[in-house]
């Protein structure tokens, strides 16, 4: 998924000046952010998370319907930018805020092609059923969170299975765990006119069925935005 995504990322503009409007301080910059897609049409309601790799401290960022938003980063790390998707992460970039007298200020474009069918890592099965395995949960929560924040958004859950075993059965296997992913969701307070389970057994491969590491590549679950 990395791959199919475009970013840009442009540090516009940082300075250091004696004093800073909102809570700018001599320990920690402030950035103002503008989040859009690479037609620069505004991106609302994104999550953009900054991980310090040095501290190991998050802080997260949510665009508002003009796609912009501002936040404090302590200075004298370096930040591992990264956009929150469809129930996972996508890392992109860094921003190094080194440590200096004054307070700093910057504007920080965020600009990336979003991707319509993501692969939900880590959703995972009980073997043959459609039993969620509980390490499954972690990535489905972030999912609901993201969906209630964008209300906008309608999805195809999608289950696929690998070629071993009866077709017949694939395919209704394959529907049951789509269904057992949107009943997820709904528990979770998405509404369930936003979600629908399709069921695509194993006739979209994305790797070989001679091997196991290709079958297990081919059992997955998708999110594709309607």
């Amino acid at each position: 998924m990395k791959n199919l995504i475009i970013i840009f990322i442009l540090f516009i503009s940082s300075f250091i000046s004696a004093q800073e409007p909102l809570s700018a301080s001599e320990d920690s910059a402030m950035l103002a952010v503008t989040v859009t897609d690479m037609e620069k049409a505004i991106r609302p309601y994104d999550v953009i998370i900054f991980e310090g790799i040095q501290t190991n401290k998050s802080f997260k960022g949510i665009s508002d319907k003009n796609g912009k938003f501002r936040i404090l980063l302590p200075e004298g790390d370096i930040y591992q930018i990264k956009i929150q998707g469809l129930g996972s992460q996508i890392d992109f970039d860094r921003l190094n805020i080194a440590k200096q007298e004054g307070i700093i200020s910057g504007e920080l474009a965020v600009r990336y092609r979003p991707e319509q069918k993501f692969t939900l890592d880590d959703v995972h099965f009980e073997t043959s059923k459609s039993v969620l395995l509980p390490s499954s949960f972690h990535v489905l929560d972030e999912l609901a969170a993201a969906l209630k924040a964008k209300k906008d958004l309608k999805l195809e859950i999608a289950g696929h299975t690998d070629s071993v075993g009866n077709n017949d059965s694939n395919q209704q296997l394959s529907e049951n765990r789509a269904k057992s992913v949107v009943t997820y969701l709904v528990k979770k307070g998405v509404e369930a006119a936003r979600l629908i389970a399709k069921g695509y057994g194993e006739e979209e491969p994305i790797a070989t069925n001679d091997t196991e590491e290709g079958r297990q590549e081919n059992r997955r679950t998708e999110a594709r935005i309607l």
